[in-house]
């Protein structure tokens, strides 16, 4: 588990945050960032001062692997 605790405060992390270039002027957007642990976390573009969720590095690829075979598109 990462070292950093899900619900930090996201700007209190030293972390460089990269938005999807398919983000849009609405803020329809999440941010990730590499941790120093191995982690990942990702905060609410909208709200840079809000909490962070943080998830190790197979979480995500899990997630991401989901995403790509389209495990999510009835949310959207």
């Amino acid at each position: 588990m990462p070292g950093v605790r899900n619900g930090v405060r996201a700007s209190s992390l030293d972390a460089c945050w990269v938005k999807s270039r398919y983000s849009n002027a609405e803020g329809n957007c999440v941010e990730v960032a590499p941790l120093d642990d191995g982690g990942v976390a990702m905060r609410n573009s909208r709200d840079p001062d809000g909490p962070a969720l943080v998830y190790t590095s197979a979480e995500l690829a899990a997630f991401l692997a989901g995403a790509k075979d389209g495990e999510f598109d009835h949310l959207v």
